[in-house]
């Protein structure tokens, strides 16, 4: 609920500036296959990515919104064994945070890559 509360108060300013970047954090348990992972998390992930879809058609071309999967990272969450560095999570974030004004909007990536859900 605070998210769509704080998108629903950032998107007016976003408008007015003619510009904006939304970058949903989400994860591969939102995607169809996922949702056999761990039923709340893989439920909420899942509805984050149909949130930011919609709000992609909901907001004006220059607001560009996005979810992303920083895949298994080292971090007090995904522990010391995960395969991936803080960096590389967050490479995907940074670069979604900055797209061009013809960038994607509306998707899902990992590694800068679309992920179909």
């Amino acid at each position: 609920m605070r998210l769509i509360i704080s998108l629903r108060l950032l998107s007016p300013v976003m408008i007015g500036r003619d510009y904006g970047r939304i970058v949903n954090l989400s994860s591969d348990w939102g995607l169809s296959q996922g949702l056999e992972g761990p039923g709340a998390y893989g439920v909420a992930k899942a509805a984050l990515n149909a949130l930011t879809l919609a709000l992609s058609r909901e907001l004006p071309e220059n607001v560009k919104v996005n979810a992303m999967c920083p895949g298994w990272v080292r971090t007090r969450m995904g522990g010391e064994a995960a395969n991936r560095s803080p960096e590389e999570g967050a490479d995907t974030a940074l670069w979604l945070a900055t797209l061009p004004d013809d960038g994607p909007s509306g998707g899902f990536f990992r590694d800068r890559e679309p992920l179909a859900w």
